[in-house]
């Protein structure tokens, strides 16, 4: 903060990555000069949704991976708010997704060393959790079954 390089914070889970993701990196790092991603490790992730299909690990590479990224950091909680406080970005980006309290207790971090808060919109045409269903969906119907799956009920 003060050296005219604006730091942005955003946070993923990141399992199975997505057009919504990038669109997010995307829109977020046009909004700042450095963007520093916070990735959910597993155990962050299940205090609000399910357990990710793929590794921290390899979530954490993925984000690294992506051109929009300056940094990936391991996010230890759901909530930005340890991250950030440690870290101190000059925006936290937020998701128009988050519950509205938790969007107001990120703000009061951020506020105590005046950084500030920008909500993001959430791309629901696509997510992770979508894209799963749609994967159970297809594959459950058996008579739409890829040929190359392997049928469990014949071993």
């Amino acid at each position: 903060m003060g050296n005219g390089v604006i730091i942005g914070y955003a946070y993923v889970v990141a399992d199975l990555l997505n057009i919504g993701h990038l669109k997010h990196l995307e829109a977020c790092s046009g909004l700042c000069n450095k963007l520093i991603v916070g990735v959910l490790t597993d155990g962050a992730t299940i205090e609000k949704k399910h357990k990710p299909v793929i590794s921290f690990g390899e979530r954490l590479e993925i984000i690294k991976s992506v051109k929009f990224v300056s940094i990936a950091v391991k996010q230890e909680t759901y909530s930005p708010i340890p991250n950030v406080l440690q870290l101190q970005p000059d925006i936290l980006f937020e998701s128009t997704s988050h519950e509205e309290l938790d969007i107001t207790n990120c703000k009061n971090a951020v506020d105590t060393y005046g950084g500030r808060i920008i909500i993001m919109p959430y791309y629901a045409g696509q997510s992770s959790t979508a894209i799963k269903n749609k994967v159970l969906r297809v594959w459950l119907k058996k008579d739409e079954v890829h040929p190359k799956v392997i049928n469990l009920e014949e071993k």
